[in-house]
């Protein structure tokens, strides 16, 4: 099979951060702590962007432990999310390309989620807690973990350019997992637990 330049650079710069489509693991090429990004440009473990595509990776991770507890439908849901997620570290392991692999349509489908679901749930009076339910607990660790990775994405947009859609998205995206977590519970008949600050 031939790969087009770009296709080309895509899969050796996430190979080397995600370690995806390798027959070899063990390369040994990271032990003086550095890491390789498109174009075989190295930088530090420690930088910025190499961080932030470790806090994509593990929003994933969290996103598929999620889905076990989750029923088909919802499952589909969260997959498809976690193909969001490698198409948004695919892009940012390609910082002098303009390939684009997470599209607008996929911020516009969350937004559709969130009010769908909203519509169906009671208003909020008080802050509520995390959990009530195995799934609902896990969406929200989820839901935390997005907001880290978007203030990693925030960090990183204020030193170097990053596609506007990611902070978009990630933003909506924890949203969503917000108003999840609580749709899970209703469907579970539990209730939500408020944040009773006067104790």
């Amino acid at each position: 099979m031939v790969y087009s330049n770009s296709i080309s650079t895509f899969y050796f710069s996430y190979v080397s951060v995600f370690l995806m489509r390798v027959s070899k693991v063990t390369t040994k090429t990271g032990d003086s702590g550095q890491t390789g990004l498109s174009g075989g440009k190295r930088v530090s473990k420690s930088h910025i962007r190499i961080k932030t595509l470790g806090a994509v990776d593990h929003l994933n991770s969290i996103i598929g432990w999620t889905s076990i507890k989750a029923d088909e439908s919802l499952k589909e849901n969260l997959s498809s999310i976690q193909q969001d997620m490698f198409n948004l570290g695919g892009e940012l392991s390609m910082p002098d390309s303009d390939f684009v692999l997470l599209k607008r349509d996929r911020l516009n489908w969350v937004e559709s989620e969130i009010d769908r679901l909203n519509k169906d749930l009671p208003p909020l009076k008080e802050f509520i807690l995390p959990g009530g339910s195995e799934l609902s607990a896990r969406i929200h660790i989820s839901r935390t973990e997005c907001r880290n990775v978007e203030r990693n994405l925030v960090e990183l947009s204020e030193l170097e350019s990053i596609p506007e859609l990611h902070i978009w998205f990630l933003n909506r995206l924890s949203d969503y997992l917000f108003v999840l977590g609580r749709t899970v519970l209703l469907a579970e008949k539990h209730e939500e637990v408020e944040w009773n600050h006067q104790k």
